[in-house]
């Protein structure tokens, strides 16, 4: 099973599908990653605040060696923490990643979240970018931030982030964000994309599209989520499950059917109430 990719704003590219691995850990983590890889996943998010890097690095290890793959074809990407956004401390955060996950390279790092109410992204964002030219880093990005957060660093620094991972899911569908992402060649990332325990799978507008595809309603969203240029980042310890979520590249959804599943947004649809503008993850 091939995955597509996605072309980033600074020339690499990533699988336009990946595996998220929270709260994958210890040795069923490790199984559970592994699987994974076997089933065709080829983009692993982890972070520093799930506390799995060493697992994450450690599974992609023993994959590459175990099949002969390239390093190449693997992309792996972490998370800056919130106690870390200090310039000097996002610097030594990435390496303390680095030394974790032991791949010669981090393909992907984010800021976790911004967290405004302590100001210093701006900080943990030039750490970012200094990392990047060290070689410590391949590309640079963020998590959770808002058009105005984007709009301060990008101001600040000149660069560009190449991805923002954002809540997405049918009812909460971050319309503004994704145009504004767009407009400035940011990959939109989808983390919980099918909503977690609020899964919408018997919503008519996904399980009939599941029914006339032949499909499952996962997999309709999941697809949803493709179609609708985002990359989403599905968790499964089930290998089965593993390869049914990857397994949305053989269908397409209508445009009636697109404009369904998009119509299922909610204002309060976000999971656990995290809005960017107020939460703090440290």
């Amino acid at each position: 099973m091939s995955t597509p990719t996605r072309t980033l704003n600074d020339g690499h590219a990533i699988p336009a599908l990946g595996f998220g691995t929270y709260p994958l850990k210890d040795e069923d983590g490790i199984t559970a990653i592994t699987s994974a890889l076997d089933n065709g996943y080829r983009l692993l998010d982890s972070a520093v605040n799930y506390g799995n890097e060493i697992e994450v690095g450690r599974a992609a290890r023993e994959w590459l060696k175990a099949t002969g793959t390239d390093r190449a074809e693997l992309t792996v990407q972490t998370k800056l923490p919130g106690r870390h956004h200090d310039y000097e401390a996002a610097i030594n955060s990435g390496m303390e990643s680095y030394d974790r996950l032991q791949l010669d390279t981090i393909d992907v790092m984010l800021i976790h979240w911004p967290n405004p109410v302590t100001g210093k992204y701006r900080d943990a964002w030039r750490g970012l970018v200094e990392l990047q030219k060290r070689g410590i880093v391949r590309t640079i990005g963020v998590s959770n931030f808002t058009a105005e957060h984007l709009g301060h660093i990008i101001e600040d620094t000149g660069v560009m982030p190449a991805i923002n991972q954002i809540e997405l899911h049918p009812y909460f569908t971050q319309e503004q964000m994704r145009a504004f992402h767009a407009e400035h060649g940011i990959v939109t990332q989808s983390w919980s994309p099918l909503g977690k325990r609020q899964a919408p799978y018997e919503e008519p507008a996904i399980a009939d599209a599941a029914t006339a595809h032949e499909v499952t309603s996962a997999q309709v969203i999941l697809r949803w989520q493709v179609q609708l240029g985002n990359v989403p980042l599905p968790k499964s310890a089930t290998p089965a499950r593993q390869v049914e979520n990857l397994d949305v590249f053989g269908f397409e959804l209508t445009g009636d059917q697109m404009a369904a599943i998009s119509a299922l947004h909610r204002e309060d649809g976000r999971l656990f109430g995290g809005d960017p503008d107020t939460h703090e993850e440290m």
